[in-house]
């Protein structure tokens, strides 16, 4: 087995039955902020010809989707995870992508030779609503691919079996506290810990991976503009959160654990038995002083894609109406179905947006532009960045504009979750399926619809059946995306693969037919509804 970094988290997995290329990165995401570390632009992915295409999850330096248009053949078959959404999907047949191997959670697949497994998670806290590992085995050797993700139970992985080689990311991917409103002090203690708890985190996931090779990859970007260039870990700082795979590797080696590998762009690792050996694409001396010389390395840099950035910055779409009104228009419809994320939030937040301050209020459910409101969260946000997103109707602004790093921000308290769970679910079913989520939480719900005592929840994409349920005799049709259930049996009518949990009211005339496993439950349910 041969594995080829492409940069970032990308990798080019060639086996004896067939090749996988995963997460290919190369142009500028996040604005124009962030850019592949080392340089990857010399790296040809026109001539890679994979025969399985996996994108672990839509964060933008895993989804190039530029790249994946021009340089990626269609005919490639593409491993999916098992999302509760189909938002990755959707992305990539709109770049003509049609041949899918569509996985279940942890369940192994056997394909022509190859055996893989995605480990896929699905709460609002992973990635833009997911994140997935992928673990591949050839026969011969097994690696994980781990990426940006953190997997919550190791034991299906663990039970593929032993991998030879660990990929996983150790680095920062956030943007606290770098643009915190803070004393530098504080800030500087912040990032201290930020920096050792993600490199702790990650060696404990190779501590109980224990495979034989581990590879830092998936991190740090490069901060290319002049506006973000000093949040690089220039200097190998303690106290700055993004530090690089050298850093990683050695902080591995202080903790007993010297089986650490460095990787750049074009760089191969082959697996030979008990083996690994490595080749990279300029001579060793060179690459190390991609790391010892790092600021003089990124200063050239970032010369070369100067023309670049500001070219990007320059061609924003621009919303030339009232930003007020069109938050007001966008948020408010989706505020109104808030019902857990909103007292999550528990008051309004102030957007500072150019001259203008406008507060996205979670208790009223309402935009509008601020008076004299207290508010515990602030963000400062340049104008033609929020028009932009208003331009684009971007539905994810965790997957744009904060994790550009391209704002400030200020808070009284402790991070909210929640907060942050809203601005990447700006449209009906993402926020629908976050506030499904937050509500299986919690004990089953149930609410009577005609004469069924019904699960609150669409079992597809948790849309409220209260606001989102049509019945029409004994079907309940969703109308979020049109699944329709038979509540005499509790059967979907649009696809084997969900049941609805329902019971007939006694004395309602309705089916006596159930949904199943109801019982004790539904009659609790009955208590707290009627």
């Amino acid at each position: 087995m041969k594995i080829t970094s492409t940069g970032h988290a990308g990798l080019f997995v060639e086996t004896r039955a067939g090749s996988v290329l995963c997460d290919p990165w190369r142009n500028p995401a996040y604005f124009a902020s962030w850019f592949v570390f080392p340089d990857n632009w010399d790296v040809d992915f026109s001539s890679l010809r994979p025969d399985y295409l996996y994108v672990s999850h839509l964060h933008r330096d895993h989804f190039d989707a530029a790249l994946l248009r021009d340089a990626i053949p269609k005919t490639t078959t593409v491993l999916l995870p098992d999302y509760p959404t189909a938002d990755l999907r959707e992305a990539l047949e709109a770049l003509g992508f049609s041949k899918f191997v569509e996985t279940r959670c942890n369940v192994p697949v056997e394909l022509d030779g190859l055996r893989i497994m995605l480990d896929t998670m699905s709460s609002p806290a992973d990635g833009p609503l997911g994140d997935s590992a992928l673990a591949l085995d050839d026969g011969e050797h097994r690696i994980l691919n781990q990426n940006d993700s953190r997997p919550r139970d190791l034991q299906p992985l663990r039970d593929f079996g032993h991998f030879d080689a660990h990929f996983l990311q150790f680095s920062g991917a956030i943007w606290w506290p770098v643009v915190y409103d803070l004393a530098e002090a504080t800030k500087s203690a912040l990032g201290k810990r930020k920096r050792e708890n993600g490199m702790a985190r990650a060696m404990r996931f190779v501590e109980e991976i224990a495979a034989s090779h581990v590879f830092p990859n998936s991190g740090p970007a490069a901060f290319l503009d002049d506006d973000l260039f000093a949040f690089n870990d220039l200097d190998g700082s303690d106290d700055n959160p993004f530090p690089d795979q050298q850093v990683f590797i050695d902080y591995l080696a202080a903790n007993g654990h010297g089986n650490a590998r460095l990787l750049i762009p074009g760089s191969s690792a082959a697996l030979e038995g008990t083996r690994c050996t490595i080749e990279h694409p300029i001579p060793d001396d060179e690459v190390g002083r991609i790391f010892t010389d790092k600021r003089d390395y990124l200063s050239a840099y970032a010369s070369r894609q100067r023309a670049r950035i500001e070219e990007e910055k320059a061609s924003l779409p621009r919303y030339g109406g009232d930003l007020v009104e069109a938050l007001a228009d966008w948020f408010e419809p989706l505020l109104a179905l808030a019902d857990r994320i909103g007292p999550g939030v528990g008051g309004p937040i102030q957007l500072d947006v150019g001259d203008e301050q406008i507060i996205v209020d979670f208790t009223e459910r309402q935009v509008r532009r601020r008076t004299d409101e207290e508010c515990r969260y602030a963000f400062t946000i340049d104008r033609p960045l929020v028009e932009a997103l208003v331009a684009e109707h971007q539905i994810d602004w965790v997957n744009s504009l904060f994790l550009s790093l391209r704002f400030r921000a200020w808070r009284r308290g402790q991070y909210n979750e929640h907060i942050y769970t809203f601005f990447k679910c700006l449209a009906p079913d993402r926020l629908s399926y976050a506030e499904g989520w937050y509500a299986e939480q919690e004990p089953v719900e149930y609410v009577q619809i005609g004469d069924y005592m019904v699960q609150r929840r669409c079992p597809h994409l948790k849309a409220d059946l209260t606001r989102f349920g049509e019945l029409h005799g004994t079907v309940l049709k969703c109308c979020m995306h049109g699944w329709q259930f038979d509540l005499s049996t509790g059967n979907c009518l649009t696809s084997d693969a969900h049941r609805i949990d329902c019971h007939p009211i006694a004395g309602s005339g309705g089916s006596a037919g159930s949904a199943g496993s109801a019982g004790d439950e539904v009659d609790a349910a009955e208590e707290r509804v009627g």
